[in-house]
């Protein structure tokens, strides 16, 4: 009934993913271990839903699933960012 998930449902979902990380990082010191954690704990997600959606490991996906896990977590900074400054001091 349903076919095996996309490349771009991927990418999608490693964005999804990605974004409490980035907003997580954009609160800590850089590089500090919580900033660290923060950066690298999202990988291995990224690698299971990967391997659970039977998509392989071609070098032409790379810049997609980079690009989506580096837009996730630039999402979620720019989340904390905002909240940040509307927070009233």
């Amino acid at each position: 009934m349903f076919d095996t998930p996309s490349l771009l449902t991927l990418a999608i979902a490693v964005l999804i993913v990605n974004v409490p990380f980035g907003y997580w990082r954009a609160g800590t010191e850089r590089f500090s271990r919580p900033w660290f954690l923060a950066v690298h704990t999202p990988v291995p997600v990224v690698v299971a839903l990967r391997l659970s959606w039977g998509i392989a490991w071609h070098v032409g996906n790379l810049p997609l699933l980079m690009g989506a896990y580096f837009l996730g977590q630039m999402a979620g900074g720019q989340m904390r960012m905002w909240r940040d400054r509307r927070r009233p001091r």
